[in-house]
């Protein structure tokens, strides 16, 4: 679910002397403000943009006296005042002058489709300079920019006769050693219309703080089209960026319904910190969205949405060759046409619950004990997908696809080690001990496990970790080592040392076979008794870190899928 930003402008290694003496590390965010109109066919006629048109500006920055180019922001479409996410980093030497150059330029989207059409057919690209129109330019040196009050420097564009072009806004802040990452995730519920023939087109704007009270953009998602219920990607975004690693600052996050023209809707904001996004977990981190506007005019005005951490939930799917051959009807696997099979079954009961706890519906499916293709090498820890680099997939349906396609091409072989998936969920755990995020297992398997002293260490480590482990038990078989793993009556230990808690659920699928062939009430109690400690333990894990939840929703929250952000 990693998302990383797109056209970030960095120059980390901007060092003209190569010098090895002392410097700081600054970054330099970029703003302007009331832009020269441009035709899109003229570059003399200071023309207003016509409804429509989409215009795409964004800004170089180079080192004066050179072509270098070090650094370009993104592109914005369809507005003269941007507010570039896009940032420059580079040194700060005190004792040396250090010329900047900011260069603005525009791009009309007919102009570049065209340009793509030509550029497909021709092969060249000596025609991108006739493509680009100049806005304008600024210069300054970096000591001017740090040295300005706020470290924020406003000047005049020119470099075009008897033109306003407008201004650029330059701000520096000293980065600090943070080198932290971090992965969020946020969607709506019920955001407000803005439509007035379809729904809404949401996005969102991080912001964080700055010591002279105003904000300072640092990321934006992309937009979600039509829909009051939108579902933002996951996106990974470097703590420095998010607030300088300093915990306690305000991050704003404002919402907004796109508009084509560049006049976006405002729908609401809220404001949180790093801290307080990091601490919370499922219900107990939630936040308003409100629309100040709105409130001070509507009496019963309530807000536009919440913001609250998820779930995160892996399945682990047996393929060993104890489950018999998946063509025959007596198999654990048999893909009958015509009913589930005791796997699919168990999947889907958890699954089916366990999803409305995870914003995006995206999990991570992998299987064990199976010859993959094409060299037949055993794997006790191989995605379902088929694609290791991106295990993820939508929704359970996406689960149970991927499963009945993994059926028809591995080798059902053995033996039945559980050590090798927990450890893979343990290490995604053991990077997000704060309580922001929380992961599920779900092992489904028919037999005796092969690694019992390796599979009790990997559960004495994990239990510790913000996780907890279901094992539905199909088939046949005896499960006395699945009862044992279970810890109700004894706590699980390996070499001496004690599980710190419970974070085993154990339950024989034949258990809540129902007698008279009613598998939706099989799957109904299944799933029931499944998931009967997971608010337990996740609890548990709260308390013994000192995790506090942040203040419950109120009432008129409604349920389903608010806004939600994964840390």
């Amino acid at each position: 679910m990693n998302n990383t930003f797109l056209n970030m402008a960095s120059i980390g290694d901007f060092d003209p002397l190569n010098a090895s003496i002392p410097a700081t590390k600054v970054e330099i965010t970029v703003s302007c403000r009331n832009l020269l109109d441009r035709d899109t066919f003229s570059k003399s006629d200071p023309s207003k943009i016509t409804p429509g048109e989409r215009v795409r500006v964004s800004v170089t920055f180079l080192r004066t006296g050179t072509k270098q180019q070090f650094g370009r922001t993104e592109v914005i479409d369809n507005t003269l005042n941007p507010d570039f996410v896009g940032k420059f980093i580079l040194d700060y030497f005190f004792e040396e002058r250090q010329n900047l150059r900011f260069d603005l330029n525009f791009m009309s989207v007919l102009f570049h489709q065209w340009f793509i059409f030509v550029l497909n057919h021709i092969k060249t690209t000596s025609l991108l300079l006739p493509l680009q129109d100049f806005l304008g330019q600024a210069f300054c040196t970096l000591g001017e920019v740090v040295g300005s009050l706020g470290s924020r420097s406003e000047k005049p564009l020119g470099g075009i006769a008897g033109k306003k072009c407008g201004t650029i806004i330059v701000k520096a802040e000293e980065l600090n050693n943070c080198r932290e990452s971090v992965l969020m995730q946020f969607c709506g519920n019920k955001l407000d219309k803005k439509d007035f023939f379809g729904k809404s087109d949401p996005f969102l704007v991080f912001y964080r703080s700055n010591e002279d009270g105003t904000f300072t953009i640092c990321h934006k998602t992309e937009v979600v089209k039509n829909t009051l219920n939108p579902v933002w990607q996951a996106f990974k975004i470097p703590v420095r960026a998010l607030c300088n690693g300093d915990y306690d600052r305000t991050i704003k996050v404002e919402v907004y319904d796109w508009d084509r023209d560049g006049s976006h809707d405002f729908i609401g904001e809220f404001s949180t910190s790093y801290r307080e996004l990091s601490r919370g977990q499922s219900q107990f981190n939630v936040y308003e969205v409100v629309n100040p506007k709105k409130k001070g005019k509507k009496k019963k005005y309530l807000n536009s949405g919440t913001v609250k951490t998820q779930i995160n939930f892996t399945v682990a799917i047996d393929f060993t060759a104890s489950n018999g051959n998946p063509a025959q009807p007596t198999s654990l696997h048999y893909m009958s046409p015509y009913q589930l099979n005791t796997y699919a079954m168990a999947l889907k009961a958890v699954g089916e619950i366990i999803q409305d706890y995870d914003s995006d519906k995206m999990f991570p499916a992998l299987g064990f004990g199976a010859k993959l293709p094409p060299d037949g090498r055993v794997s006790h820890e191989f995605a379902l997908n088929g694609n290791p680099q991106n295990p993820y997939c939508a929704g359970i349906d996406g689960v149970m696809d991927a499963y009945y396609q993994s059926l028809k091409s591995v080798q059902l072989y053995g033996p039945t080690n559980f050590s090798p998936v927990i450890n893979h969920v343990a290490r995604y755990a053991a990077s997000v001990k704060d309580g922001s995020q929380y992961f599920v297992l779900l092992i489904i398997t028919d037999g005796v496990i092969s690694d019992m002293a390796q599979t009790k260490e990997s559960i004495v480590n994990a239990s510790c970790l913000p996780m907890s482990i279901i094992i539905v038990g199909v088939g046949p078989a005896e499960f006395d080592a699945m009862v044992e793993l279970d810890g109700d009556e004894v706590r699980i230990s390996s070499r001496g040392k004690y599980a710190e808690r419970d974070i085993v659920q154990f339950v024989p699928f034949r258990d809540y076979i129902d007698r008279t062939g009613n598998h939706v009430l099989s799957m109904a109690r299944l799933a029931k008794d499944v998931l009967a400690e997971i608010p337990d333990q996740f609890l548990s894990y709260m308390r013994t870190r000192g995790i506090k939840p942040s203040p419950a929703p109120p009432p008129y929250t409604p349920p389903g899928q608010p806004i939600q952000t994964q840390i």
